[in-house]
């Protein structure tokens, strides 16, 4: 502690949006219903989305997804795996990077008319390409989930988040926490809850700034109905942050605000789903899923703006579950 206080002295500050490419979500299928999943989450993303709700695997699971923003600028990757432990025990491990690469680096690349490197604008003449270096800007974060099912109707659970950043020549670390919990009260009907960055993360840089990514409450209920011979599931979720959001958020109350999400999933025999949803960021998205024994495709659209300016978003997510009597769960 004593430490962690001398190092926060240096230069630090809540930084709005600091831990920003945390919270885009990973799975299309949770991204499909406009990232309303805390409540929902039951398979191996949910060591991202709540990692309580990792406990109710049945057998191990393994997740990959890419995705692509703006126009293929941005590249979003994600991988995950958990396995169950025992009779109540869950534990995964997840690992996203957010990444614009190959980002020319021309400060030593400059030259006057005679071809010798200048960093005086008023010398400057041309782009030497033989002198372009490139470097990529990228953030990482690496998830280790431990979950656990208390009862039939309650499950809590805990990361341990590493923060790796990257830009150029600078990078930054940090460690985080968060912990989740979800509970039915009654049949069909799932609450669920994840603080994230419960401590406060500090995220150190090397050039001796460090940015604190402040606590984020993320909320949810899901239901579900059985009709027209398969099963729909309207989700919302209510996100709660502190960083004094206020524009940027569905509404606020001082410094607190509040962004709203919330989704409909419709399952056929549990083998093919559509899905709709509103995400934090005012976006509309749709998605489609197809459950195959040991194998799950899932893909999800969002529309970034009206103009068409900056690009459609295409998540498509596999999940492979290993269903054989050799790795079920102790007890199911």
């Amino acid at each position: 502690m004593l430490t962690l206080t001398g190092v926060a002295g240096a230069d630090t500050g809540i930084g709005k949006y600091a831990g920003e490419f945390l919270a885009i979500g990973v799975g299309a299928r949770p991204l499909g219903l406009g990232g309303a999943y805390v409540a929902l989450a039951n398979d191996v993303s949910a060591g991202y989305w709540n990692p309580a709700g990792l406990a109710r695997i049945t057998y191990p699971e393994l997740m990959l997804m890419h995705a692509e923003h703006f126009g293929s600028l941005v590249n979003h990757d994600y991988g995950a795996v958990a396995f169950p432990v025992g009779t109540s025990t869950s534990l995964g491990l997840s690992l996203i990077r957010l990444g614009v690469d190959d980002i020319p680096d021309t400060r030593n690349a400059g030259v006057d008319a005679s071809g010798t490197v200048t960093f005086d604008p008023n010398q400057f003449s041309r782009v030497d390409p033989s002198r372009v270096s490139y470097f990529s800007s990228a953030d990482w974060a690496l998830f280790f989930t431990y979950a656990r099912r208390s009862s039939d109707n309650l499950t809590y659970g805990a990361n341990l988040k590493i923060i790796r950043r990257e830009l150029g020549e600078n990078s930054a670390t940090g460690v985080g926490f968060d912990v989740g919990i979800q509970y039915s009260p009654v049949e069909r009907l799932m609450l669920g809850a994840n603080l994230q960055d419960v401590t406060t993360t500090l995220v150190a840089w090397n050039t001796g700034r460090n940015d604190l990514i402040s606590p984020t409450l993320k909320t949810g209920a899901a239901y579900s109905v059985d009709a027209l011979a398969g099963r729909f599931t309207p989700v919302m979720d209510l996100d709660i942050m502190f960083e004094n959001r206020q524009s940027a958020s569905t509404f606020n109350v001082g410094p607190v605000s509040v962004d709203v999400q919330g989704g409909l999933e419709y399952a056929f025999k549990d083998l093919v789903a559509v899905r709709i949803g509103y995400s934090d960021v005012k976006q509309l998205t749709l998605g489609a899923g197809l459950s195959l024994p040991k194998l799950t495709v899932d893909y999800s659209f969002a529309k970034f703006d009206a103009t068409d300016q900056l690009g459609n978003t295409h998540r498509i997510s596999v999940k492979f579950i290993l269903e054989s009597d050799r790795f079920r769960r102790a007890d199911q």
